[in-house]
C-alpha cells in the first residue's frame, strides 16, 4: 500500500530533543519484527532539562511524528543523564526575553499549550520516564503522560507561587485528580517537593525503581523512609524525608554509592512490551477514554490561563525569574514579605519596586521589618 505522509514536517526535529526509534524486544530477548517505540527526550542536561522554546517545538512534531508512525507501540518521554528529567520552562529565557513582554509570553503560551496537548492527544500510549528531578512544568508535562515510571531518588513537585507563577500549566487541572483536592492545594501552594516513594503512595506514580547502586547492589533512596509504617499519632511517614543522624547517615550511602538507571531502562521496556501485547484498537480506545478526564479540566482552563501567565509577566513573573535567573545558588527568590509590605503600603508594580524585592539575590541587603 503506498501511505499518505500525515506528518506537519516530515522528519523535523529542533535542538534540544532527541527523537529516537528504539526495537522492540520482549523479557526473554525476543524482537518483534516490524515493530520499535519512539524515545523522545529533552536534551538541556546544563539547566536541568528546561525547556526552551524551540524545545517545546520539538515535543510537538516529535509527539506528532510518533502519533502518525504505523509501526510505533509507544512512546517513551524522558530527559538526559540522571539528574532531571525536566524542571519546567527555561527561566534563563524567561527572565532575558519574555519578563516584561506579555505579548511575546502569550504566543510562547500557545506552543506550550500545543505541547501539552500533543501528550495528550497522542495516538499511542505515552510513558513518562521520570529519570530524576520532574518539577513546575516538568510536572505538568509529566501528568500529561499517561503512565510514569521514576528511579526512586527523583523528586516531584511545583514552584509557581515561589517564583512568580501559578502551577496553570497543567498542575491545576491534572494533580487533583490524581491525589485529590487538598493534597494538590498543598503542593501547589507550598511548592514543597515530594519524594519518589511518597509520590507513588499519594497515587501520582505507576512503578518506581532503585537507582542508587551502592557497595554493588541497588539500595532504596536513603534520604527517605522507604518502611511502610505510621508514627504514634497514626500519620503515614513511608516516603517522608529523613531527618538528623538518619539524614546524615543517608548522605554516607549517597556519597559512596553511583547512580545506575538500568532497572528503571529494564521496567519502561516491560512495560513498553505489555502495551503491546494488548488490541491496538482497543488499547487506544481506553487510553482515549481515561485521558478524557484530563482534557475536560485542560481544555476548559488552558486559554484563559495563557492570557493571565502572559498579564502575569508584567509584574510578579517578571520579578520572580529575574530573581532567578540573576540570584545566586543560595538565594534565588524574591522577598516576598517586603513585597507584601510594599504593595500593603501602596507602592506601584514598576521597574524600582522588582529591583527592590529582587535585591537580596545579588547580594543587596535584605530590608528589615
Amino acid at each position: 500500500m503506498n501511505f499518505k505522509n500525515h506528518d506537519l514536517l516530515e522528519g523535523a526535529s529542533k535542538p534540544g530533543v532527541q527523537y529516537e526509534e528504539l526495537p522492540l524486544v520482549g523479557p526473554e530477548g525476543q524482537r518483534a519484527a516490524g515493530l520499535h517505540w519512539v524515545r523522545i527526550a529533552l536534551d538541556n542536561p546544563r539547566q536541568f532539562n528546561s525547556y526552551t522554546t524551540e524545545m517545546v517545538k520539538g515535543v510537538v512534531l516529535g509527539m506528532r511524528r510518533a502519533s502518525n508512525d504505523r509501526g510505533c507501540v509507544a512512546v517513551v518521554f524522558t530527559g538526559t543523564g540522571h539528574k532531571a528529567f525536566c524542571t519546567g520552562g527555561n527561566t534563563e529565557e524567561y527572565a532575558t526575553y519574555y519578563a516584561g513582554h506579555p505579548e511575546e509570553y502569550r504566543q510562547y503560551m500557545r506552543l506550550f499549550n500545543d505541547m501539552v496537548s500533543a501528550i495528550l492527544m497522542c495516538d499511542k500510549p505515552v510513558i513518562c520516564r521520570v529519570n530524576g528531578m520532574r518539577i513546575a512544568g516538568g510536572q505538568e508535562i509529566g501528568m500529561a503522560c499517561d503512565f510514569s515510571v521514576a528511579q526512586d531518588l527523583a523528586n516531584f513537585g511545583q514552584a509557581g507561587p515561589r517564583h512568580g507563577s501559578a502551577p496553570d500549566g497543567g498542575s491545576t487541572d491534572f494533580l487533583p485528580l490524581f491525589v485529590g483536592a487538598e493534597a494538590a492545594m498543598q503542593s501547589c501552594t507550598l511548592c514543597e517537593h515530594w519524594s519518589a516513594h511518597k509520590a507513588l503512595r499519594m497515587g501520582l506514580l505507576t512503578q518506581i525503581v532503585p537507582a542508587l547502586k551502592a557497595d554493588g547492589r541497588f539500595v532504596p533512596n536513603p534520604l527517605v523512609v522507604t518502611e511502610r509504617w505510621t508514627d504514634e499519632f497514626g500519620r503515614i511517614v513511608h516516603g517522608e524525608v529523613k531527618t538528623g543522624d538518619e539524614r546524615e547517615k543517608g548522605k554516607q550511602v549517597l556519597a559512596r554509592g553511583e547512580v545506575d538507571l538500568s532497572l528503571l531502562d529494564t521496567a519502561v521496556a516491560g512495560l513498553v512490551w505489555k502495551l503491546a501485547n494488548t488490541m491496538p484498537g482497543c488499547l487506544s480506545k481506553t487510553i482515549e477514554s481515561v485521558r478524557k478526564h484530563k482534557l475536560e479540566h485542560w481544555d476548559r482552563n488552558k486559554e484563559s490561563n495563557r492570557a493571565w501567565l502572559a498579564l502575569n509577566m508584567m509584574n510578579e513573573g517578571r520579578a520572580g525569574f529575574r530573581a532567578f535567573n540573576e540570584g545566586t545558588k543560595d538565594c534565588r527568590e524574591a522577598d516576598f514579605l517586603l513585597l507584601r509590605r510594599r504593595l500593603a503600603e501602596g507602592a506601584s508594580w514598576n521597574e524600582d519596586l522588582i529591583e527592590e524585592v529582587i535585591a537580596r539575590c545579588r547580594g543587596g541587603a535584605v530590608a528589615q521589618g
